[in-house]
């Protein structure tokens, strides 16, 4: 039996003894195991290390009741259903799932420890030339389900005085541009001026209400400057550049997705090849070996 924390040890006994003042005591446990026993279905005892995690430092000792009650309720159900099951079931059912109990058993051990195994082995770093030789190779397979573009935007207040002076900056955007810009970013509602990244359309006509889907053709367009208002303000928006739907999507929009697939393929690399070399190293043990029928 596991060693219980003190304070987890007084819940479960608090509980253990409000739960009893209203239940018959249980019959036929010896002396050493009454202690720790909370119940008992044919040759299955729980006990009380079984339900400490149920139990937290703020639960009242009837509160703990109720949870150690139900518990119990809920584990005999369990194990009564399994032994009618036993019982009941054609042996060959029972065959079958015991076969099926036995081979998830094998899957989950086997497949922890060979994870475990990959994830120390295997090699966790894409570089980016690695990353570019694969988007070279593989870009075809990845197509843009949604239009991205590269933009710089600002949003002004309705009665913005300088407009014009924005609207050319932002136009220009060269480095006295960007200095004037910057210099009165805390007079603009929104803005971006990180004209490099890929972002998508659906998310720019949230960001610029006037745009829709239906109008989107007509204003994303490469090297496209327009200019947009409604009641909330005026929306400046200078387009750098358009990869349309079904087009290939541009490296730096799918790098993440292309950096976990090129560890996916790697870890299962490793995987099939530590396989191998267990099989390879069992054979030469002679702890493996595979008997041919006689002809």
């Amino acid at each position: 039996m596991k060693i219980l924390t003190s304070y987890k040890r007084i819940s479960i006994f608090a509980a253990i003894s409000v739960l009893f003042l209203s239940l018959p005591m249980a019959c036929g446990l010896k002396d050493k195991e009454a202690g720790g026993v909370l119940a008992r279905v044919g040759e299955n005892y729980l006990y009380a290390e079984d339900v400490a995690p149920l139990l937290g430092n703020n639960i009242s000792p009837q509160d703990s009741a109720t949870i150690v009650s139900n518990f119990i309720n809920n584990w005999a159900a369990k194990q009564l259903l399994l032994e009618k099951a036993k019982v009941n079931l054609p042996e060959e059912k029972l065959a079958e799932f015991d076969a099926l109990v036995n081979d998830y058993r094998t899957d989950l051990y086997t497949r922890a420890y060979k994870d475990a195994l990959v994830w120390r082995g295997s090699d966790s770093t894409v570089s980016r030339v690695q990353l570019r030789e694969f988007y070279e190779r593989e870009k075809e397979n990845f197509k843009l389900k949604e239009k991205v573009v590269k933009l710089r935007f600002i949003e002004l207040p309705k009665r913005f005085l300088n407009k014009k002076e924005v609207t050319s900056s932002l136009k220009s955007f060269k480095k006295k541009d960007r200095a004037y810009l910057d210099s009165i970013a805390v007079q603009f509602k929104k803005m971006n001026f990180n004209d490099s990244i890929w972002i998508k359309a659906s998310r720019v006509i949230n960001e610029i209400p006037p745009l829709s889907h239906e109008n989107q053709d007509k204003y994303l367009k490469n090297s496209q400057f327009f200019e947009l208002e409604d009641a909330k303000g005026v929306y400046l928006t200078k387009i750098i550049e358009v990869r349309n739907v079904n087009g290939v999507a541009p490296l730096s929009f799918i790098e993440p997705t292309l950096r976990q697939v090129l560890l996916n393929r790697r870890k299962l690399e490793y995987a099939r090849k530590l396989e191998t070399e267990i099989i390879d190293e069992a054979i030469k043990d002679k702890e493996f070996e595979v008997y041919a029928k006689n002809e």
